[in-house]
């Protein structure tokens, strides 16, 4: 970027929120709503392709306004979840490439420019997608909830050993029986992670493992041991949930969820060639 770019930040730029094909399909989501900032939603076209986009402050989105947002848990709550709200509307009406987040552009001329020269990428990847959607699955691992349910187990003395067990055998009992539930949670997860892609591989065409959730991304009781996205016919969905039902029902300590169905985020763009690029480009979100 040059210096007449860093100067021009305060102008607004062009927010990208997802790709698809030109047609009337996509701008039937558009009346009425409203993209991050409050910028009106509109497409911009180039070719077969149309790109979702609202236009945004310069100064909220220049290198230091995009790290003050990326480093406010609530602003980022805010622009995550606006992004998430105007995709999954246009997804309703289309299938569209969601863009990753805060995928910024100088203005609507870069972004054309972007789509032409992406133009064979994204047209792959929308005949690949069409008619699919992203389910999630999430194994967790919890000790406390197999420490309670062999609750029982845990308490009983051992063979030979008194009424009168002192303070200190009692404790490291006590002790020994948290390390092993501990263990087997976790190691009972792995068995069940491991499980999830037989149980379903009929019925996905392509599975991404994604890094497990912590703190405030995985909610819940447990630790996150598995979070992988898979891509399903949307007709399939039903049978995909059939397929995992009851799989850590007699599995003290493990737990699965399944999520979505959603536009198909983790599939939407592959990795960018090289080490450059960034937002929609396979990395953190910027302006170009």
């Amino acid at each position: 970027m040059n210096s007449t770019d860093v100067r021009a930040t305060a102008t607004p730029m062009s927010y990208v929120y997802a790709v698809g094909g030109a047609g009337d399909a996509l701008d039937s989501a558009l009346p009425g709503r409203t993209g991050t900032h409050g910028g009106s939603l509109r497409t911009v076209r180039a070719g077969d392709l149309v790109a979702l986009v609202s236009s945004v402050p310069g100064d909220a989105f220049d290198t230091e306004g995009l790290r003050a947002q990326m480093e406010d848990i609530q602003q980022l709550e805010v622009l995550a979840r606006t992004h998430h709200r105007v995709v999954e509307a246009a997804y309703r009406h289309a299938t569209v490439l969601p863009m990753r987040l805060a995928t910024v552009y100088l203005d609507d001329t870069r972004v054309t420019e972007m789509l032409v020269e992406r133009a064979l990428e994204f047209a792959d990847l929308l005949s690949r997608l069409e008619g699919h959607v992203e389910l999630g699955v999430k194994v967790y691992a919890d000790p406390r909830e197999a420490a309670t349910a062999s609750t029982a187990a845990t308490t009983a003395m051992a063979p030979g050993e008194s009424e009168a067990t002192t303070p200190g055998r009692a404790y490291l009992r006590q002790r020994r029986a948290q390390h092993r539930n501990h263990r087997d949670a976790y190691r009972a997860a792995g068995v069940v992670a491991a499980e999830v892609p037989h149980r379903v591989g009929a019925l996905v065409r392509a599975r991404l493992a994604h890094r497990p959730q912590q703190g405030d991304l995985a909610p819940g009781a447990g630790e996150n041991v598995a979070n992988d996205a898979y891509l399903v016919e949307a007709s399939r969905v039903s049978e995909f949930h059939a397929a995992l039902a009851g799989l850590a029902d007699e599995v003290p300590g493990v737990r699965v969820e399944i999520t979505g169905p959603w536009a198909p985020y983790s599939f939407a763009t592959p990795p960018a060639e090289g080490t450059g690029g960034s937002g929609g480009d396979g990395g953190k979100g910027g302006r170009r």
